[in-house]
């Protein structure tokens, strides 16, 4: 079976490698063109482009997906099937060419948490739980038939960074068990149940990451770890942006008084932030135009206004 891979950032290199250490015949990889980065603007490839070299894979990088000599080259691959894992929307004409379709792994349980921040979203929203999905694409975005589907659980500590990682190996598996079934021809196709209202993972942008205390402690704290260590909640200390990446809770009980977002410390070891029901005490953070701290090495340099 010839396989064509579609993919872009860290999450999809497992599923890569996967697929190639099972013995796979991955014929070409499809990934973003190189980006300039770093303080020299340097061309820098995906990590999905650097994996494919390494195993000596065809790279193609087309700036659209419905460049005429794209597609050209595309069909020349004869693949039978494509796989793809955290890359772009693809147009009909991509997702339709191979014979056996085109299966994309997704990082939730679908139908829930479609969209472009699956593992923020749940976690920002106090899920215990999500995992992730194969399933076929068809029009609609991540609305195709489920093919299968892996639970992860999220603790009371899990922030995105921690559930991306075990996701990325955990999804690498599910694509494996996937390319397998449709190798022999044996695999469920289970369409998604769109009757019903489904929690959703829009694309996240630095106005949403903004902070509001008017809230309990509870959403605040899912908030923080839901979107740490990328692309990091917000607030504002001493007048500049503060982006906060561990906090802890506290409950109010002696009946105090403040306002939400007022703020405390003995501008030593401490930094809570007040809420609706308690605080939110910081643990490590970073200012604009410095290095991401612990809250007593900030502490040190920074004398907080009350």
């Amino acid at each position: 079976m010839r396989i064509i891979f579609m993919g872009t950032p860290e999450f999809a290199v497992p599923s890569l490698e996967i697929l190639v250490e099972n013995n796979y015949n991955v014929v070409a990889v499809i990934t973003a063109p190189d980006k300039p980065a770093g303080r020299g603007l340097k061309l820098v490839a995906s990590p999905v482009k650097e994996a494919a070299l390494k195993h000596s894979i065809p790279v193609l990088q087309p700036e659209k997906l419905k460049n005429p000599e794209f597609l050209e080259e595309l069909k020349s691959y004869k693949a039978d099937l494509q796989v793809v894992v955290a890359f772009r929307m693809l147009p009909e004409v991509v997702w339709n060419m191979p014979p056996k379709g085109t299966f994309n792994l997704h990082a939730s349980l679908l139908p829930d948490y479609r969209g472009a921040a699956p593992i923020n979203w749940a976690i920002i929203n106090g899920e215990k739980e999500t995992g992730a999905s194969t399933f076929f694409l068809q029009h609609e975005i991540d609305t195709g038939n489920i093919i299968f589907q892996d639970h992860e659980p999220i603790s009371e500590t899990d922030n995105v960074g921690t559930v991306y990682e075990r996701l990325m190996h955990k999804g690498a598996k599910l694509v494996l068990k996937t390319v397998t079934a449709v190798d022999t021809g044996n695999y469920p196709q289970i369409p998604q149940d769109l009757s019903k209202p489904a929690k959703m993972a829009p694309k996240i942008f630095t106005e949403t990451c903004e902070i509001n205390f008017e809230q309990s402690v509870e959403k605040i704290y899912n908030f923080i770890r839901g979107l740490s260590p990328y692309p990091g909640a917000w607030t504002r200390v001493n007048g500049k942006t503060c982006k906060i990446f561990q906090a802890e809770k506290f409950y109010t009980t002696n009946g105090e008084t403040l306002q939400p977002g007022s703020v405390s410390s003995d501008n030593k070891t401490y930094l809570r932030f007040k809420t609706t029901d308690g605080w939110i005490e910081i643990k490590e953070l970073q200012i604009e135009g410095k290095k991401r701290m612990k809250i007593d090495e900030f502490l040190r340099g920074n004398t907080i206004a009350q």
